[in-house]
C-alpha cells in the first residue's frame, strides 16, 4: 500500500516519477476540463467563472479525500458479480454509469445545437433556472468518475502517495488556470462546440468500453482528439483569413 513519503525527493527515479504522473494527470484531466466548459457555457455570463472554479475545487477536494481513503479506492478494482462472462467491479460500473450520462449529455447537446428551433427556448429556460445548483451537479457527477479513475491509475504508476498528492494538486491547479481560456475559445469558435462534444461521446464510449472490460489505450483516444483539434484549428485559420480577405476586397471595391 503507498506510503505518505518524501524520499522520493532524494532520488532520480522519484523525480522522474511525479513528472510522468503529473504528466497522465494533467492530460487525464481534459476530459473533465472539456465538459466543465462545455457545461458552464450554458450558464448567464455572470455564474460561468463561479461554476468553473467550484467544478475545480470540488474535483480536488473529491480526489484528496480518495487518495486519503486509498486502501478503499484500491478495493474498488475487486469483482462483486460476474455477467457476460466479464466479472464487474464496483469501478466498471461507475465507469458504465460515468459513460452512459456522457453519451446521454453529449447526444443532447448535439441534438440542440443541430435543432435550435427544438425547444431551444424551453432549454435555454431550463438551464437558467437550474443555473449554478444544476450545472455543479452534473459536473460534481463526472468529477466523481474521472476521480476515480484518475486515483486509480495513479495508484498503478507510483507507490509513493505524496507523489500522487502533488500530481493531484498541479494538474488541478492547471485546470483552473486553463478552464476560462479554453471555455471563451470554445464559445467564440461555434464549430468546437460540435467538436468538444464527440469528443465527450467518444470519451463516454470509451469509459463504457472500460468498464465493459474493453480497454482502450488513451493514446489512441487522445491522439484522435488531437488530429481533430489540429484540421479544425486550420479551417478557423482558414475562415479567418478568407474573412479578412473578402473584407479587404469589400474596402477597396468601395474606394473605387
Amino acid at each position: 500500500m503507498p506510503e505518505l513519503s518524501f524520499d522520493f525527493l532524494f532520488t532520480a527515479e522519484g523525480w522522474i516519477a511525479m513528472a510522468a504522473l503529473i504528466a497522465m494527470e494533467v492530460v487525464l484531466g481534459i476530459d473533465n476540463l472539456i465538459f466543465i466548459s462545455i457545461l458552464s457555457n450554458k450558464l448567464p455570463a455572470e455564474h460561468r467563472v463561479k461554476a468553473r472554479r467550484l467544478g475545480i475545487g470540488a474535483a480536488l477536494i473529491m480526489r484528496l479525500i480518495l487518495l486519503a481513503t486509498i486502501a478503499w479506492i484500491v478495493g474498488l478494482t475487486e469483482p462483486v458479480f460476474t455477467a457476460f462472462g466479464h466479472a464487474f467491479s464496483w469501478r466498471d460500473l461507475i465507469l458504465i454509469a460515468g459513460g452512459l450520462f456522457l453519451v446521454w449529455k453529449a447526444t443532447k447537446e448535439i441534438h440542440h445545437t443541430v435543432d435550435p428551433v427544438d425547444h431551444k427556448d424551453n432549454v435555454v429556460g431550463g438551464a437558467v433556472s437550474a443555473s449554478l445548483g444544476g450545472a455543479i451537479f452534473q459536473i460534481l457527477l463526472l468529477d466523481l468518475v474521472f476521480s476515480v479513475d484518475s486515483i486509480i491509475t495513479a495508484v498503478g504508476m507510483t507507490d509513493h502517495l505524496a507523489i500522487m498528492y502533488i500530481a493531484v494538486i498541479v494538474s488541478i491547479t492547471v485546470m483552473l488556470v486553463a478552464a476560462t481560456p479554453l471555455a471563451n475559445f470554445i464559445e467564440r469558435n461555434p464549430t468546437i462546440v460540435m467538436l468538444a462534444l464527440s469528443f465527450l461521446l467518444m470519451i463516454g464510449m470509451s469509459l463504457i468500453a472500460d468498464g465493459m472490460g474493453f480497454h482502450v489505450p488513451k493514446g489512441y483516444i487522445y491522439a484522435a482528439m488531437g488530429f481533430s483539434a489540429f484540421v479544425e484549428g486550420l479551417n478557423i485559420i482558414a475562415r479567418r483569413r478568407n474573412s479578412g480577405a473578402a473584407e479587404a476586397a469589400e474596402t477597396e471595391g468601395d474606394r473605387a
